[in-house]
């Protein structure tokens, strides 16, 4: 199938249609790092919620940078799926990962915060 009326069209307009398994993947893919982004937004919300034993100013610091976070994934996996999907259709090896670290990172540093508040 040609990429004609298939949005975005830089991924369609090269390349062949692959396996559909293989697009059925890299979406499964996408929509788990959908499911992050909105467990990133939901913290974040969470945390002018939930009373814990914060200063003011690292409860809603912390709660910005998980609100930003979440949509910096949100972002980067439609990319990722993109880019993924261009090289699948391509034949080319799968683009890496590159904002992986930077998620996990404020992954661990919230958690590095928020735990000491909790007990």
């Amino acid at each position: 199938m040609s990429g004609a009326g298939r949005w975005p069209q830089w991924v369609y307009r090269e390349g062949e249609d692959p396996d559909y398994r293989f697009s059925f993947a890299n979406e499964r893919t996408f929509l788990a790092w959908i499911r992050t982004a909105f467990a990133l937004l939901t913290a974040g919300a969470a945390l002018e919620v939930v009373d814990l034993a914060l200063p003011e100013v690292a409860r809603r610091s912390l709660g910005l940078l998980l609100v930003c976070t979440g949509i910096a994934v949100a972002v980067a996996s439609w990319l990722r799926w993109a880019r993924a999907e261009a090289a699948i259709r391509r034949g080319e090896a799968l683009p890496s990962f590159r904002f992986g670290l930077v998620f996990a990172t404020v992954t661990v540093v919230a958690a590095l915060i928020v735990l000491p508040a909790t007990w």
